[in-house]
């Protein structure tokens, strides 16, 4: 039976839960890697794309106290922070010298942040760098927004819109499991409200991308759901441009998971190349899983191997031993050196000019 679902994945035709679920614990990583990679290049040959970035953690001061975050603070703790308007833009402009492409917004559910801040940072940013875009807040901080606002998650995402919101990224997803979320993070959004912004934001005309916490606590069934629920999702939307399955930091938090190895990465990655047939781009995200890493993925299945991103700080405050940034010629070079084509993107994965 396991060579019928080889098979049947080799032609091309969707797997059922079920049998990806077989896929994923019997197959071997050679056979899994072989199918990933088949796809891969079905999609888009041997291109690998990225993009010149600059993430910007605008708050580390959040409401919530997810099991699996070292990155959070509450208000008055030592090293907490939160950047003004003002400051945002001075760092954005600081860098107007790099040909940065996109701005990558996240933060922590800070309750002392006026509604106006938020339109008012994207605002700031457009105007600091005019011609990059606008990947801003995840559904867990759209819904943070509405509740406080007293608002709808589709009058948040209009405010935002226009104020110069391109996308949504695809974190806080975590893993979509009820029972998990309520061991993981209880004070966060259920999966479903995370589903529903995102059905929200897609009919709405803002695209996003998709994120899977895996490698602590969850099964492998607890994989396949979320990934159906993706999939079902982006039946229904199209709206998805990339899923990025994030590999837990055991670092610096109280969850005390190891966190997954190498071939449970690879596995990872092929599984979600081969099972999520409507999702166009896998994203090796390099500063959670190592440069090396990042470089093997682009052989089980992965694409993308995101950007410069120029100071991240929420992998790293959970341990990542990634550099917190790399130049466009390291990100190019890597690509290379991994035997595949590098082509810069700009946030919608069109193709730089």
């Amino acid at each position: 039976m396991l060579k019928d679902i080889i098979d049947k994945a080799a032609s091309g035709a969707r797997l059922s839960p079920d049998e990806t679920l077989k896929l994923a614990l019997e197959a071997d990583i050679y056979a899994l890697g072989r199918l990933a990679l088949q796809t891969r290049r079905r999609l888009h040959s041997d291109k690998t794309y990225f993009v010149s970035n600059q993430h910007l953690n605008y708050t580390n001061i959040c409401q919530n106290a997810c099991r699996f975050c070292a990155f959070s603070r509450r208000p008055g703790d030592e090293g907490a922070y939160v950047l003004s308007v003002d400051d945002a833009a001075r760092e954005v402009a600081s860098r107007k010298d790099e040909p940065i492409r996109e701005i990558h917004i996240v933060g922590g559910l800070n309750p002392e942040l006026p509604y106006a801040y938020y339109p008012d940072l994207i605002r700031s940013v457009k105007q600091a760098r005019p011609g990059a875009s606008v990947k801003a807040f995840t559904a867990v901080e759209v819904a943070f927004l509405a509740e406080r606002g007293g608002i709808t998650p589709l009058k948040v995402l209009e405010d935002l819109r226009g104020a110069g919101l391109d996308a949504l990224p695809g974190g806080g997803a975590e893993v979509f499991s009820k029972a998990l979320r309520r061991q993981l993070c209880p004070e966060k959004i259920s999966g479903q409200a995370w589903l529903d912004i995102h059905r929200i934001a897609h009919q709405a005309g803002i695209p996003s991308n998709a994120t899977m916490l895996f490698g602590h606590v969850e099964s492998w069934e607890d994989r396949i759901d979320h990934l159906q629920a993706l999939r079902d999702l982006q039946d229904e939307t199209e709206g998805f441009l990339c899923f990025i399955p994030l590999p837990y930091q055991p670092r610096n938090n109280p969850l005390g998971a190891p966190g997954p190895d190498g071939l449970d990465i690879m596995r990872m990655m092929s599984v979600s190349r081969i099972f999520l047939d409507n999702i166009p781009h896998l994203k090796a995200y390099w500063v959670m899983t190592g440069v090396k890493t990042a470089q093997m993925a682009l052989w089980y299945g992965a694409d993308d191997m995101d950007g410069t991103v120029t100071e991240e700080r929420i992998g790293h405050a959970a341990g990542a031993q990634s550099p917190t940034g790399l130049t466009r010629k390291q990100l190019t070079q890597a690509i290379a050196q991994a035997g595949f084509t590098p082509v810069e993107r700009d946030s919608h994965f069109r193709t730089a000019a």
